[in-house]
C-alpha cells in the first residue's frame, strides 16, 4: 500500500508514520514528489492495514492499496517519472542519455581511444566490462580488477561517467571503488542475492532484462534492490530469446511504452545485444528513440574486427558519431534532450 501524506505534513508527522508502519510489520519508503509525499509500505500488509489507523492521523490524506505484485516499483507509488542523472548523464523525463564503449576491457589504448571518440560524438557514459560471464568458459572472462582501473582512468580523463556489470558480491564491492553506476546483465536479473546487495550500495543502477523473463519478472527484480533502499535503477531492455534465428535476440520495442504506464522508473534499450548485428544497431536505436526511450546503450570499439567478445554487434567510432548525429535530431523531433 501507499500513504498519501499532506503537503504539508511535517517531519515530525513523517517520522509518526514511518513508526506505525514499522510498528506494524511493514517497511516504509519515503517517496518525495513534486505534487505529493508518499510512504510506500512493503511487506505483508493483509492483515494489518486496517489495525494501523493511519487514515486517522490528521497528516493523512489517504491510504491506496497497491494491487500490483510490485510495490516501489509502480507508477502507482510514484506518478511523475524518476529522473537518474550521473555526471553529465540524465536519464528520464525529458532527458535522453546515451552510453557506449566496447564489450570487454581489452587493453588502456583500446578504452582510451573509445572514450576519446565517444565523448567527441556525444556520449555522456562509457561502458566496459572487467567481468565477461560467457557461454563458455574458455572464452575471454575480463580483466577484473585491472580493468576497472582502466575504465575509471578512461573516464577520469574525458569526462565520462562510467558503468561496468558486476556479478557477485566481491565484484560489487571492488567495482563500487572505481565506476560511477553498475549493471546488472540479463543472465544475473533473478539472482536476487546480487539484487539485494546492490539494493544496499548509493550507486545508479542498471537492470537489464533477462533472456525469457515477463515484464512483471523484470519489474519485480527491480523491487528487489529498490526494497532494501537504492531507487536509482535504469531498466534496460536488451531483447528477448524467441524462436528467431536471424538476430541474437527480438527486441521488445513495446516494453518500453509499457514499462512507462506500470512504473515510473526510467527506461533504456540495448540495441547491440538485442540484434547481433551493427547492421541493425542504428535502425533499432532511432525506433527505441521514437518509441520514448530514456537512453541507449551501444557497443562501440575501436576496431571492431579485433575485438575479443561481441565484434561483429559493435559501430566503429564514425558509424557512432553519424549515429549519434542522427539521435539528436530525431530527438528534438519527440521533444526529448540528448544530455
Amino acid at each position: 500500500m501507499i500513504v498519501v501524506m499532506k503537503l504539508n505534513a511535517t517531519e515530525e508527522e513523517i517520522l509518526a508514520v514511518e513508526k506505525r508502519l514499522k510498528d506494524g510489520g511493514l517497511s516504509g519508503h519515503l517517496i518525495r514528489g513534486v505534487n505529493r509525499i508518499v510512504i510506500g509500505a512493503v511487506g505483508d500488509e493483509r492483515q494489518v492495514i486496517a489495525s494501523l489507523g493511519l487514515e486517522a492521523l490528521s497528516a493523512v490524506e489517504k491510504v491506496v492499496p497497491i494491487m500490483k505484485p510490485f510495490k516501489l516499483v509502480s507508477r502507482e507509488a510514484k506518478e511523475m517519472p524518476t529522473i537518474i542523472e550521473v555526471k553529465d548523464a540524465k536519464f528520464g523525463g525529458e532527458h535522453l542519455a546515451i552510453i557506449a564503449g566496447p564489450c570487454a576491457v581489452e587493453s588502456i589504448n583500446q578504452v582510451m581511444t573509445a572514450a576519446e571518440k565517444i565523448k567527441a560524438a556525444g556520449g555522456q557514459v562509457l561502458r566496459g566490462g572487467a567481468y565477461k560471464p560467457r557461454t563458455s568458459p574458455y572464452a575471454f572472462q575480463g580483466m577484473e580488477e585491472k580493468g576497472l582501473e582502466i575504465l575509471q582512468q578512461a573516464g577520469h580523463e574525458y569526462g565520462l561517467a562510467t558503468v561496468t556489470e558486476v556479478i557477485d558480491q566481491p565484484s560489487l564491492d571492488l567495482a563500487c571503488r572505481y565506476v560511477d553506476m553498475v549493471q546488472i546483465g540479463t543472465r544475473n536479473m533473478q539472482n536476487f542475492r546480487l539484487l539485494q546487495a546492490v539494493g544496499k550500495v548509493r550507486k545508479p543502477v542498471i537492470l537489464k532484462r533477462g533472456l525469457s523473463a515477463t515484464i512483471e519478472e523484470w519489474l519485480m527484480a527491480a523491487e528487489y534492490i529498490m526494497s532494501e533502499g537504492n531507487e536509482q535503477v535504469i531498466l534496460c531492455e536488451r531483447g528477448i530469446r524467441t524462436f528467431e534465428t536471424y538476430t541474437r535476440n527480438t527486441l521488445d520495442l513495446s516494453a518500453i511504452p509499457l514499462i512507462k504506464d506500470l512504473s515510473h522508473l526510467p527506461i533504456i534499450v540495448d540495441p547491440s545485444h538485442a540484434t547481433g548485428s551493427a547492421k541493425l544497431v542504428s535502425s533499432m536505436a532511432k525506433a527505441a528513440v521514437a518509441a520514448g526511450v530514456d537512453g541507449l546503450l551501444i557497443e562501440v570499439h575501436p576496431e571492431p574486427c579485433k575485438a575479443l567478445c561481441d565484434g561483429p554487434q559493435s559501430l566503429d567510432p564514425e558509424q557512432f558519431a553519424t549515429l549519434t548525429t542522427d539521435l539528436r535530431r530525431l530527438a528534438q523531433a519527440v521533444d526529448r534532450k540528448i544530455s
